[in-house]
């Protein structure tokens, strides 16, 4: 709701004087124009509104008008989104879709050129990103960073690809994500010396302030699938001008329930300063990024929001650019029709197609852990004998994890995984990081068959089958996204989840944690089109050994 002329009045919180005080702010024409001390008043709090400073919206399973309307609900205003799950299934034209109808809402969307499409040279994506145009997007004033250079042995090893990319970056000015996990001593110090500014993807304070250090900044992510809050929260105690806050991925269940805020009001609860948190949380994506937002200043766009108190951050009211865009539980802006955006997809899938034989006397399987993208090798005794057929062992969570190529019409690869736990039944989805093949996770052949053939049949989506009964989400844009209202979604999603709860699986996000199992850039051992992959070496690996 845009307004020529208003005023807020309330108690401003302010993270750079680190002063909170009374004050009447004047709004003309979308700019702070005047902001004026009074006497002790009752009113809300006011702060500068909160920035994500690093997700993909692409995992929220909604397109970014979707996604605007859940965020300012929860006070968010801002958002540094890397667009690389849907350049991986549909290259430039994906990315300029998200950006096409992200310019359509009010909240701020500051995209990055995706630097890892595929993430690696043993992936297998819908399209390519290469040095020439990488280089090209770069400059181009709508993009605002190189996001997350997950290719770190490509860094290292000086692979010409990876540093044309990271040059014509630097040339620009513009700042370069990382995705470094575990990395340290003198190969870290050279992955930094690169360029490389940020990282999400610590799990240790020992990790984080070794990268802090060296001069990154660290980014404390609480996510659907991964959360390292617990861990690296005394971080703003000690760095508190080097942290920034991000979910990463988040479903739409995560964003029912809040955003940003929710890191912010644990962090309070905890005990931490309040002028250091909200920093992390609304000033320091705008210095590292360069984003043209205002930090609640006189001659700043009028970008803030109006909380009840400052212990739970409850939003009442959000402001973008002069235009309120939520108050009194409702949000103000209209979405905008967007005509369906089908992905590429030549793949078919033939039941029966799921038989292992075994083939030696130790299997190679994926240990699943909950929260975390990183995943253990285990190496186990064979359940059979040589030349058998092996199936799943649901008394043990020995289940089948199959990956179905969806770029060329090929036999789906299959291995096996534990840390699920289903006991019957089988989740499917065409969300798999970063390549966006479909997985599958399931406890017998033709619930995975049928899971799998659900996915195919209405061209991307996420469901859950035991035997023939199934239920399912379409994601229509690009088998990621719909453009379905957010809490229909979340409604949905969580009526997935409680049957996949209810027949046994122990994790509390079971998609996002399965299409983690598919994103070879994080050690240590996951499924690609190839088979079994070992993240931490670097090649692929038999299911047998």
């Amino acid at each position: 709701m845009k307004i020529d002329r208003y005023s807020v009045k309330g108690n401003l919180v302010d993270p750079i004087e680190r002063v909170t005080r009374s004050i009447v702010i004047e709004v003309e024409n979308g700019v702070i124009s005047q902001i004026t001390q009074i006497n002790s008043c009752g009113g809300p709090y006011i702060l500068p509104g909160f920035i994500d400073s690093h997700i993909h919206i692409e995992s929220s399973m909604l397109i970014p008008s979707r996604f605007a309307e859940m965020a300012v609900v929860h006070g968010t205003v801002a958002v540094v989104a890397d667009p690389h799950e849907v350049a991986n299934v549909a290259g430039v034209e994906g990315i300029r879709f998200m950006q096409a109808n992200a310019d359509k809402v009010p909240l701020k969307f500051f995209f990055g050129v995706p630097s890892c499409v595929p993430a690696s040279t043993h992936e297998k994506s819908g399209a390519i990103l290469d040095s020439t145009l990488v280089s090209k997007l770069i400059a181009e004033q709508n993009f605002f960073f190189l996001a997350e250079m997950m290719n770190f042995p490509g860094v290292i090893n000086n692979d010409p690809e990876v540093i044309a990319k990271l040059s014509a970056t630097r040339k620009t000015g513009k700042p370069i994500d990382g995705h470094v996990p575990g990395l340290s001593s003198e190969l870290l110090t050279k992955y930094v010396q690169s360029g490389i500014t940020t990282d999400h993807e610590c799990s240790t304070m020992e990790e984080a302030e070794e990268k802090i250090k060296l001069g990154m900044k660290i980014l404390i992510r609480e996510g659907s699938a991964a959360k390292n809050f617990e861990s690296l929260v005394p971080l703003l105690k000690k760095y508190p001008k080097q942290i920034m806050f991000c979910t990463d991925d988040c479903h739409p269940d995560y964003l029912s329930s809040g955003h940003i805020n929710k890191i912010v009001s644990r962090a309070i609860a905890k005990g931490y300063d309040l002028y250091d948190i909200i920093y992390a949380a609304c000033i320091t994506p705008i210095k590292h990024y360069n984003l043209p937002l205002g930090s609640l200043r006189v001659g700043d766009k009028a970008t803030f929001i109006l909380l009840n108190n400052l212990t739970d951050f409850e939003v009442i009211e959000t402001h973008i650019d002069g235009e309120k865009v939520f108050a009194k539980g409702k949000v103000l802006f209209d979405q905008p029709i967007e005509e369906i955006q089908p992905f590429p997809f030549r793949t078919t899938h033939h039941k029966g197609s799921l038989k292992v034989i075994s083939s030696a006397f130790k299997l190679n399987v994926i240990e699943a852990l909950d929260g975390e993208l990183l995943t253990n090798r285990l190496i186990i005794d064979s359940p059979v004998n040589k030349g058998e057929v092996l199936n799943t062992d649901t008394g043990k969570d020995l289940l089948k994890i199959v990956l179905l190529d969806r770029y060329n019409n090929t036999p789906p690869k299959v291995a096996f995984i534990k840390g699920f736990g289903l006991k019957y039944g089988a989740l499917a989805a065409s969300i798999a990081h970063d390549s966006h093949h479909i997985v599958s996770v399931g406890c017998d052949d033709d619930s995975i068959d049928n899971a799998l053939e659900w996915v195919v049949k209405n061209r991307g989506g996420l469901c859950y089958f035991n035997a023939d009964n199934g239920d399912g989400i379409d994601l229509p844009f690009f088998g990621l996204m719909t453009h379905d209202e957010g809490n229909k979604v979340s409604f949905k999603y969580n009526r997935l989840n409680a049957k996949i709860h209810q027949a046994g699986c122990v994790l509390k996000s079971p998609f996002m944690t399965a299409s983690f199992m598919a994103l070879t850039v994080i050690p240590s051992l996951k499924i690609n089109h190839n088979g079994l992959f070992d993240s931490l070496n670097f090649k692929s690996l038999s299911l047998f050994q």
